[in-house]
């Protein structure tokens, strides 16, 4: 759902997506991610917000070990891949064009026993939900910002949550509208920030759904 119109300040800052791969380091492990931004645009290239999600993920503050997680709007599936090296059983999605490119950079970082336990799935948000169950963590990193796809987008997470289910978002509040959607998940979510990155003006916001008890 990431494949839209993007806009980032200044010509420096878009200079880096224009570069064939970008490397990180996470979970013991060098993690090369190639990007596209010539053919897919902002769904080929690695964004700060999943960058800073993935350090969240790794300082343990969520035991992902066994837990099944789902990544939205994947892109790269940075996020995905390393939740697959702390453990976690993922489902990675995006749109069907994202698709190919994306199992390509998973089937690059993660050895043969990782991939049996990640799933690279299309997902539009708000349809077919019927084909997937809920997860115990939810993860989108910079997925808010496109105003008209809130709806949809919250239908989802409604939809993958369960009572126990955690949701994680990472994303900068760039305007009203990326505030205006928290809002909106604040009407069936207890939403809480967990981290800020003042380096990249990057929030992480941690949700559950409401249910009498939290809700005391």
């Amino acid at each position: 759902m990431a494949l839209v119109p993007y806009e980032e300040s200044g010509v420096h800052g878009l200079k880096k997506f224009h570069n064939s791969e970008a490397t990180y380091h996470f979970a013991n492990h060098s993690v090369r991610i190639r990007q596209n931004w010539k053919e897919l645009g902002v769904a080929a290239v690695v964004w700060d917000a999943a960058v800073v999600l993935c350090m969240y993920l790794e300082t343990g503050a969520v035991d992902l070990n066994g837990r099944s997680v789902i990544e939205l709007g994947a892109g790269t599936g940075l996020v995905g891949i390393v939740a697959a090296m702390l453990g976690a059983r993922v489902t990675i999605t995006d749109r069907e064009v994202a698709l190919d490119f994306l199992t390509m950079n998973v089937r690059e970082n993660l050895s043969s026993e990782l991939q049996d336990k990640v799933s690279v799935t299309p997902l539009t948000w708000g349809k077919s939900l019927e084909n997937f169950s809920t997860f115990d963590v939810i993860v989108g990193a910079d997925i808010i910002y496109l105003e008209e796809t809130f709806p949809e987008l919250l239908k989802t997470i409604l939809h993958l949550s369960s009572e126990d289910s955690l949701v994680l978002l990472s994303c900068r509040l760039r305007y009203q509208r990326d505030q205006n959607f928290l809002d909106m998940l604040k009407q069936d979510f207890v939403v809480t920030e967990v981290h800020y990155d003042s380096n990249t003006d990057v929030h992480i916001f941690k949700a559950h759904k409401k249910t009498p008890r939290n809700e005391l």
